[in-house]
């Protein structure tokens, strides 16, 4: 077997592909995506640790239906420290972002239309056990808390 030189077009690309990879370098961008560093993301760890903390404490203090809202929304810092730093979201193109926050605000709308549903079956809502629940229990567990339907709040 032989060995040829190599052609001038061969020599050509190595020589271009050469200096494109020595201005990459040069210019401070690495050729693969954007490198973070550890410190970025050990803060980012360490406050999503904390945030966590967090959630599981306000579980055990009840601030009555605040929770919900505390649990949402530190659920939502959580979620937009993820996508920053660890999905690269910070570095990304503008238009990712805007389909993030698109995504965001649709969820925010679907929970909303939902919330505002809930007060057309409201009187229905019972403070203890379903009927048919109370029944089993009566049958088989006798002194169980008896269910009682909610007062209509609105008539």
């Amino acid at each position: 077997m032989s060995h040829s030189p190599p052609s001038a077009d061969s020599t050509a690309a190595t020589a271009a592909h050469g200096t494109a990879h020595a201005s990459a370098h040069a210019s401070g961008h690495p050729l693969v995506g954007h490198l973070v560093p550890i410190s970025t993301l050990l803060a980012t760890a360490s406050i999503l640790l904390v945030l966590t903390i967090i959630t599981v404490v306000v579980r055990y203090i009840d601030i009555g239906e605040f929770n919900i809202w505390v649990a949402i929304g530190i659920a939502v810092i959580k979620a937009a420290l993820v996508a920053t730093f660890f999905m690269h979201l910070r570095w990304d193109r503008p238009f990712n972002v805007l389909v993030f926050v698109g995504c965001c605000v649709f969820v925010i709308l679907m929970m909303a239309f939902c919330v505002l549903d809930t007060g057309q079956y409201r009187s229905t809502q019972y403070t203890g056990n379903p009927p048919l629940a109370q029944e089993t229990l009566e049958a088989n567990a006798p002194g169980a808390p008896i269910a009682k339907q909610k007062t209509q709040i609105n008539p």
